[in-house]
């Protein structure tokens, strides 16, 4: 299938979760997960009215971007090293995993010398999974306070990565927790933090997510098909 015919299946999909949940389908944005693919894809994709997209990593993405003439919005959603953050300043307008401070405290320093702020989600370990990033859950609040404080940085919301399930409904509970830790935070209102994002579910769960309120889906695969 062309990416374009994938778009809207992707699309209807999208809308019909949403609308099971008794959301708006507006409510939700694909960020359709380019790495790997090669630039003229991606333009492919721009041309057939995908806007968003996101990138893992940092020497890859760098690359294509200058390479991209369509209109499109970068975020970065892979794990990020503090000392490739100033390769990212002013390309990308959000960054989904952010799970330290001293992470944090470089995205300021480098957005500041730029005079503008860059909106970040943080990322939750909700499993407690050794393999993957992410803050734990109890050190959330403590970890969003501190990062709140950083002049040049936004805090949006959350992000997680569920571990993988055949079954999509395996991940569900997970989904559920994550939007119970946005609900946590929002009820500290902590100044100039909102919780408007939750960036979960890709391209085998993404419907589930989206039933437990996610608002952006990182899906690579089901736009582009299976990497070689």
């Amino acid at each position: 299938m062309a990416i374009a015919d994938n778009l809207q299946a992707l699309e209807r999909r999208i809308a019909a979760a949403a609308r099971r949940a008794g959301r708006e389908p507006s409510a939700v944005r694909l960020v359709a997960v380019s790495k790997t693919q090669p630039a003229a894809v991606v333009a492919e994709a721009a041309r057939a009215g995908q806007r968003l997209f996101g990138e893992n990593y940092v020497q890859e993405f760098t690359a294509k971007a200058g390479a991209v003439g369509e209109p499109v919005e970068w975020h970065f959603i892979g794990h990020l090293q503090s000392n490739k953050v100033k390769y990212l300043a002013g390309l990308v307008t959000m960054i989904h995993s952010v799970d330290r401070l001293s992470l944090a405290e470089e995205i300021d320093r480098q957005w500041g010398r730029l005079g503008t702020a860059c909106d970040i989600l943080i990322q939750v370990n909700v499993a407690g999974e050794a393999t993957k990033s992410g803050t734990s859950a109890a050190a959330l609040l403590e970890l969003v306070r501190a990062v709140a404080a950083l002049p040049h940085l936004r805090v949006r919301g959350l992000m997680t990565m569920p571990p993988f399930f055949d079954d999509p409904e395996g991940a569900r509970p997970y989904f559920r927790e994550l939007q119970r830790l946005a609900e946590v935070v929002a009820a500290a209102a902590i100044p100039g933090v909102t919780m408007a994002e939750l960036s979960m579910g890709m391209s085998g769960d993404f419907e589930a997510a989206i039933e437990e309120g996610a608002t952006l889906v990182r899906i690579g695969t089901a736009v582009f098909g299976a990497r070689g």
